[in-house]
């Protein structure tokens, strides 16, 4: 079982996870060491390791850049957000100072979740470089294919707004509200642990 790390306690995927439904949040910083590991995780994981070998050969074209230089797992911590993590990709444009994050994600589906995944590790990598984050991109693997992601001032306060809301749940063990999107349940692996939904 991971130790919690005082500095930052949070994982930009507890992050993500916060974003899809809270309640994931709370059962894994609340009853730790329950999670069970599912194939779409074990898939997820073995086509984005598989992604880095394919990107290495790809042209920047893929997401609109003419230069650039890439860095692949990129481990990230910032104290001032209490977050830590490791990014897919990093493209440094050197010549405008801008630093660009990419995530391969094993999924047709890019929710909000996913985007706002890239804003951390975008807000992230700019403490860390002071390069600007301008925007981001979400890599989806099964279509090949990039979207952009804007690092803007609301998605910024979107993810500091959730990061109280986390340490809320995680000094006072709170149990947030479920996801209103009940759809999701389906296919969770805490699905078992929430009886006041399903």
């Amino acid at each position: 079982m991971e130790t919690l790390d005082l500095e930052a306690p949070f994982r930009v995927t507890d992050f993500k996870q916060w974003v899809y439904c809270p309640r994931i949040l709370y059962y894994q910083v609340c009853l730790p060491g329950v999670r069970p590991t599912t194939y779409k995780m074990e898939a997820g994981k073995d086509a984005g390791e598989a992604e880095e070998g394919r990107e290495a050969r790809r042209s920047l074209r893929t997401y609109g850049l003419s230069d650039g230089r890439r860095e692949f797992e990129v481990p990230l911590l910032s104290s001032t957000l209490g977050l830590r993590g490791k990014v897919d990709m990093v493209i440094w444009r050197d010549s405008v100072r801008e630093v660009i994050p990419v995530d391969y994600k094993f999924s047709n589906v890019l929710g909000e979740h996913f985007k706002l995944q890239i804003v951390a590790y975008g807000v992230m990598l700019e403490e860390a470089s002071g390069y600007t984050a301008r925007r981001g991109f979400c890599y989806a693997i099964p279509q090949r294919r990039a979207e952009e992601i804007k690092i803007d001032q609301k998605a910024r306060a979107t993810l500091q707004a959730a990061l109280v809301e986390m340490h809320r749940v995680l000094r006072y063990e709170v149990m947030p509200a479920p996801t209103p999107n009940r759809r999701k349940c389906l296919a969770c692996e805490f699905r078992r642990f929430c009886n006041d939904v399903v």
